[in-house]
């Protein structure tokens, strides 16, 4: 009796669940390259002794490169069409470049191939906002239910899918232990893609038909089918650039950014301002943050650029905390959202941009807790805002010249452009105008002046 054949479907039926923990002891599902009885042979992995003195990111990648090739014209094919849109290739690994090294640094820890931090452009083309029709999201488009398993939060404030250092740790576990499971990084990255109960259906059939058990012999979705070759054309790309017309910037091998922690929320504008940095490169680093908030109970890290990180943490000593602390409001179900913003001084634009709002026609559709501006800065804003309308209006412009020059915006004009050209910050620049989005010629701006 063939005891393998009649046993197979039945243990091919188990889907892979988080490692069950206890007394420090991980306990995985049983390897599927034990089931099949082939011995492991995983993938030989490089020496990482010395890696991470090279002085370019991009080389260091290539020198971890370690899958192996498929004997397919699948892989030509996908290098064919990665190659005729190098444009699409550049920006997507353009927007790769603040993540990179982060990512190289947690696969290399993991010893996993190199080439796994290329999967994300495979995925999402490194965008950390991408969204699929079927609700997977983040750079490594994370379906909800399995985010959640991998202890990604969830919620109005914060999407742990969308954060790029969160999102990394849990895709590059369930890399691992997809490879566990099936002892082949080909199989494992099939798994990653369509769910290890379609990897183990399609093995169960080949191995009642008799037929080999690789990834080229199983019957596989199509978009599966062509899931590894894509990743390998993307690493054939990497790995020769010029012969395929795609042209890379050097990348230096050293971290973008660090974290700092955070003991209560803040608005994210704040943030920016305290670090010196444009709000949207702020957003960029944290893409996990769904509201212009900082919100500290859903995740307590911020991600700065290294440079700006001491001038972040001094100034944020030196401001008090209640001109910066936001203030937490529990609204009542049937609240005027109107209302409320008159209370404390805002719009419920204002609202709307800082908390997951549950509203139905302007009123709290249930009970939840708002986070408000600061006390002493709403007060302050309150007391500018009375001053300003009793004061004559020669007065008020009189002051503003004072402390402001305005500058008609050029075709080509970027904020950090004008910050460099003025000698102040972003920052500064925002703090000065309200909503200020994309620059239109013709324009007027205030720039501070120097201080």
């Amino acid at each position: 009796m063939n005891l393998k054949r009649h046993l197979l479907p039945l243990l091919l039926g188990l889907s892979l669940s988080p490692a069950v923990q206890g007394a420090g002891v991980e306990i995985y599902p049983v390897p599927m390259y034990a089931l099949l009885g082939q011995p492991l042979t995983p993938t030989a992995l490089p020496a990482l002794a010395g890696v991470g003195a090279e002085a370019d990111l991009w080389q260091r990648l290539r020198d971890g490169m370690a899958l192996d090739d498929l004997d397919s014209p699948l892989v030509a094919a996908q290098e064919r069409s990665f190659g005729s849109r190098t444009t699409y290739m550049e920006n997507a690994l353009r927007r790769a470049r603040p993540y990179l090294y982060h990512i190289v640094e947690a696969v290399e820890a993991r010893g996993l191939p190199a080439e796994i931090a290329l999967l994300p452009l495979v995925e999402s083309a490194y965008n950390p906002r991408a969204a699929s029709p079927a609700k997977a999201s983040g750079i490594w488009q994370f379906m909800p239910a399995t985010g959640r398993i991998y202890g990604l939060k969830q919620n109005g404030w914060y999407d742990g899918r969308q954060d790029v250092v969160s999102a990394t740790t849990a895709a590059l576990d369930h890399l691992k232990k997809l490879h566990y499971l099936y002892g082949d990084w080909h199989l494992a990255l099939a798994a990653y893609n369509c769910g290890d109960g379609c990897v183990n259906r399609a093995i169960a059939r080949n191995v009642a038909r008799g037929l080999p058990t690789d990834y080229l012999s199983l019957e596989l979705p199509g978009e599966t089918r062509n899931y590894v070759p894509r990743l390998l054309a993307v690493r054939n790309l990497v790995r020769e650039p010029r012969r395929h017309g795609l042209a890379l910037q050097p990348l230096a091998n050293q971290p973008y950014f660090q974290e700092v922690r955070l003991p209560y929320p803040i608005e994210a504008r704040t943030a920016a301002r305290l670090a010196g940095i444009d709000l949207d490169e702020l957003l960029a680093l944290n893409p996990g943050f769904r509201r212009h908030v900082i919100h500290a109970e859903s995740q307590d890290r911020l991600l700065l650029p290294i440079d700006r990180l001491d001038a972040f943490r001094s100034r944020l000593e030196a401001e008090e905390s209640q001109r910066i602390r936001m203030r937490s409001y529990r609204a009542s179900k049937g609240e005027l959202l109107a209302e409320i913003a008159g209370r404390f001084d805002v719009t419920v634009q204002w609202l709307k941009d800082h908390n997951p709002l549950q509203v139905k026609q302007g009123k709290i559709a249930k009970t939840q807790t708002l986070l408000l501006p600061p006390a002493r800065a709403a007060q302050a804003g309150s007391a500018r805002t009375g001053k300003a309308a009793r004061a004559p209006a020669a007065k008020t412009k009189q002051i503003a010249r004072a402390t402001v020059r305005t500058h008609t915006v050029r075709k080509g004009d970027t904020l950090s452009a004008l910050a460099k050209r003025y000698k102040v910050t972003v920052a500064d620049i925002r703090e000065h105008n309200d909503r200020i989005g994309v620059l239109r010629p013709g324009a007027k701006i205030h720039i501070p002046l120097d201080s």
